[in-house]
């Protein structure tokens, strides 16, 4: 089976007619945009007629654009060194920012109009977009003018995307000196980090060192590429008039301080839990001090829960069925129509991404395949992710832009389908290494990403101030694992680079993408105790769910399924969940 994608649906190569076709289509729609934003944004005009006309021809310019972006992030996210690809990404980036101006004509003009309700009775067009509007119009009053946002939205490609693509070059080219069997090698990062799932413990402390090593080649790059992004993002938050980049985060994310109050809240009672875990896992490991970082993720039990790719792919589609033949349908035709693309290699970025093409309505999905089982429920996560978006193919493109809390949804629900569907079939020793496995996946989710929130919320305080050296952000690091980890980890074995690796401190315009995780963990948790109860009546209420995500915010998404997210008891119970597994796995050995 072939390990890598195939990208021949989006446009055979750069140097295509279709692609050379659609790129100048592309910038002819955006031309046509903002001319007709300048001659027809009047309040003399038919409101309801404008209304129409705007959102057809913006879906359009995005949809056309996105196609033609994804192309060149995807080519360029397997090969980072891809010339081309780089160019072309970096010449759509730019010009996409011509989609500002008219755009902020329309949002300023839009708040002009007072009360839209009558339009929508009026307009199918205006009533399917309904919530698209209306928040475009919530939105008016952090717009800058229209000059000082185009000028920002430029400004961007050569700061915080410019920063991004560095650390993203950086990271994706480090090689890793390590010696393995004996002979020195020089490895990519992402393999190197993999084998932190290897069987002998002197490979992953050996991969663990290395690792950090490797980093100090990087570390002040990464910080001057770190120290930007978020300078650029506090300077933006300011000047629009948000109290702080977690408000705006928060408001880009449909949702309020208190339901991110109560779920923290949650998850911070539930760490001694969770401490009881990692210590339970550093005794069996012969570790008298807590877990070292780099056995955290080390494979438990005597059974070998190593699989192929091909028995990755029956192991998801099969467990898949038990939900809906439509999920099996739709993964292994990920799986025959080479979506996925899962070998890791040199140039290759870290870690794991779905990429849903809504213009094609097809998925692309990459991880980096080594054979764990934890690889498996990668994949599982991805897939979800994928089935998110074709739930939401029928949507029009401004439609289908759900936020990030409700982004790990779908991932995170297709991973409990996995291994609550092995853990029917296991026997005593590999229910043992299903458990751990999951046990240590949400302390990642949950542990780990309340350090990353921790490190995040410190970064911009003293970022505020003055740029961080690399030493400072070491500390804040340290200082965020030990608070979060506690007494669960070696004091001795932290990971104080983890603000190196993780690529979603780069983005600018996804800052805090970490409590969404735990968000979706939480939230999938709630939505699977409910398929539990409900049965198979359930899962077209789930697959509806999905596909209202991109126009409701998320307390509306989840009351849907009768839930309250703004309610910290709803956070205890599926954290109770989880705390049941650690005592069953703590008296299991």
């Amino acid at each position: 089976m072939n390990l890598h994608w195939s990208l021949d649906a989006l446009y055979p190569s750069f140097e295509s007619e279709q692609f050379n076709h659609d790129l100048e289509a592309c910038f002819l729609q955006m031309e046509e945009l903002k001319s007709w934003a300048q001659h027809e944004l009047h309040d003399k005009n038919d409101p309801i007629k404008v209304i129409e006309a705007y959102l057809s021809k913006i879906n359009a310019c995005y949809t056309l654009y996105s196609r033609l972006h994804s192309f060149s992030e995807l080519n360029l996210s397997v090969n980072a060194k891809n010339e081309k690809a780089m160019q072309m990404s970096e010449r759509l980036e730019e010009k996409v920012t011509e989609l500002v101006e008219p755009t902020v004509m329309f949002q300023k003009w839009l708040g002009t109009q007072g009360d839209l309700s009558p339009y929508f009775d009026q307009s199918p067009k205006l009533a399917e977009h309904q919530f698209y509007l209306e928040e475009a119009v919530k939105q008016n009053q952090y717009l800058l003018s229209e000059k000082e946002e185009v000028l920002m939205a430029k400004m961007k490609n050569t700061g915080s995307n410019a920063w991004s693509k560095l650390q993203e070059l950086l990271t994706s080219t480090l090689l890793v000196d390590i010696v393995v069997d004996g002979e020195k090698k020089q490895l990519p990062l992402s393999v190197v980090r993999n084998m932190a799932y290897e069987a002998d413990p002197q490979i992953r402390r050996k991969a663990y060192e290395a690792e950090l090593g490797a980093y100090e080649k990087i570390q002040d790059s990464s910080a001057a590429s770190l120290n930007g992004v978020k300078g650029e993002v506090i300077m933006e938050s300011k000047l629009r008039g948000y109290t702080s980049p977690l408000e705006k985060t928060l408001m880009d994310s449909r949702m309020n301080q208190e339901t991110l109050d109560a779920m923290l809240t949650a998850m911070r009672e539930s760490l001694p839990a969770f401490h009881r875990f990692f210590r339970k896992k550093a005794e069996l490991l012969g570790h008298p001090h807590g877990l070292p970082f780099y056995d955290l993720f080390a494979p438990m039990g005597e059974v070998d829960m190593t699989f192929t790719y091909e028995q990755a792919r029956d192991f998801i589609v099969g467990h898949f069925r038990t939900f809906s033949d439509k999920l099996g349908d739709y993964a292994n035709h990920a799986f025959e129509a080479q979506w996925i693309d899962a070998e890791p290699r040199e140039g290759k970025r870290g870690g794991a991404f779905c990429s849903n093409l809504h213009a094609i309505k097809e998925s692309r999905v990459l991880t980096n395949f080594t054979g764990s089982f934890s690889d498996v429920t990668t994949l599982a996560h991805e897939l979800g992710h994928g089935y998110h978006g074709a739930c939401l193919n029928e949507e029009s493109y401004l439609n289908s832009d759900y936020p990030m809390p409700i982004a790990e949804t779908a991932s995170i629900f297709c991973e409990t389908i996995i291994k609550n569907a092995a853990l029917k079939k296991a026997t005593k020793e590999e229910a043992f290494v299903i458990l751990e496995n999951e046990l240590t996946d949400a302390g990642q989710v949950i542990v780990d990403i309340y350090s990353r929130y921790l490190f995040e919320s410190e970064l911009f305080r003293r970022r505020e101030t003055s740029s961080l050296s690399v030493k400072e952000l070491k500390d804040i690091m340290l200082q965020s694992q030990k608070e979060a980890y506690g007494e669960g980890l070696d004091p001795e074995f932290l990971h104080p680079y983890m603000w190196v690796c993780k690529p979603h401190y780069y983005y600018a315009n996804y800052n805090f993408y970490n409590f969404p995780y735990a968000f979706g963990l939480l939230f999938a948790k709630g939505l699977y105790a409910e398929y539990l109860k409900r049965g198979e009546a359930f899962v077209p209420e789930y697959d509806h769910l999905l596909s209202v995500t991109g126009k409701m915010d998320i307390r509306s998404v989840a009351s849907i399924m009768g839930v309250d997210v703004g309610s910290v008891e709803f956070w205890r119970n599926s954290l109770k969940l989880i705390e049941k597994d650690i005592e069953t796995f703590v008296s299991l050995k």
